[in-house]
């Protein structure tokens, strides 16, 4: 029995529940984080998210149990490995859409129709547009995209179209990362077969063309987040810091605190880069963070940095 919940577990992919963070990031940047009623509102989409994309992935399992079986990594998960029956899978799976989309409406109306897209979205990727190359990409990119809403819509509250622009431009590069790694991964394996077997939409993309499109989308990132931080407003809790920021020094050093969080998000950038081409790793970003701690530890400090900034050092 224990054995079962074990595995049952470790079908619902718990690391992959970090990029539900991204639901936060509107109650963050807009200086609510610590009101109460809006935080534990945002918290419950945030488990509501986690449901989902759990149910998700148990899906995607489903549909790709026999490719699944060829992959190095893969072979390894529950239900491919036969610790998980079939049967056992598709009940999961439906008990946790039906308590998602049930705390979803119970949240408001409009987060309960992102969940519906969502859903859809993510299940027609399981079932078919995984396998059509650029599109596969977009779809995964568009899945962290509607987090970020989820909390907009969760909360009342909005994002700058700056961090939308960081949001979009980010998710992108996680994705042609994420098929950039699975590329190389299965080629070094020396089995020309192995790639269509696993997922066809890679026999449309070379080595080059992937690292052309993270060059692009790693640049708009810093680019948005740069611009981001020089044009967004901070408000929040703040404290008092005359003493080190005197009147007479020009009003930019009092305003654009937030432009210091730019340090890490480059570091950060580089050291995924680093992991996507150097170790091949980018299949899986939750992996990544948790693997390097350099990268892990710079993430950290940005949330910190972001907070302090907002919350504690702005105008």
């Amino acid at each position: 029995m224990m054995g079962t919940l074990f595995h049952a577990f470790r079908l619902l992919r718990p690391k992959q529940w970090i990029k539900n963070g991204a639901i936060f990031a509107a109650i963050t940047f807009n200086g609510k984080l610590f009101d109460l009623e809006i935080f534990s509102k945002v918290s419950l989409g945030f488990v509501v998210f986690c449901a989902l994309s759990s149910a998700i992935y148990i899906i995607n399992d489903v549909f790709d149990i026999k490719r699944d079986r060829l992959h190095p990594y893969k072979k390894y998960r529950p239900l491919v490995h036969g610790d998980i029956s079939l049967h056992q899978a598709w009940v999961l799976a439906i008990s946790l859409i039906l308590f998602s989309l049930w705390v979803g409406f119970l949240i408001n109306l409009t987060f309960f129709l992102l969940m519906i897209i969502y859903f859809v979205l993510q299940l027609s990727y399981s079932a078919k547009l995984k396998h059509i190359a650029i599109i596969d990409i977009l779809i995964l990119a568009a899945g962290y995209i509607l987090r970020v809403y989820g909390g907009e819509f969760a909360s009342g509250l909005h994002i700058s179209v700056w961090l939308l622009l960081t949001t979009i431009s980010i998710s992108l590069l996680l994705a042609v990362g994420k098929r950039r790694s699975e590329l190389t991964l299965l080629l070094s394996q020396n089995v020309s077969a192995r790639v269509d077997s696993t997922r066809k939409s890679l026999l449309r993309y070379s080595e080059r063309l992937l690292d052309v499109y993270a060059s692009i989308f790693a640049t708009s990132t810093f680019i948005s987040y740069a611009l981001f931080t020089f044009l967004e407003n901070e408000t929040g809790f703040k404290i008092s810091i005359g003493l080190f920021m005197p009147e007479f020094l020009p009003s930019f050093f009092q305003r654009k605190w937030l432009m210091v969080t730019i340090a890490p998000v480059v570091y950060g950038l580089m050291k995924y880069l680093e992991n996507v081409y150097e170790k091949g790793e980018g299949e899986n970003p939750e992996r990544i963070l948790f693997s390097d701690t350099a990268l892990l530890l710079t993430v950290i400090v940005w949330i910190l940095l972001v907070i302090g900034m907002i919350y504690f050092v702005g105008p």
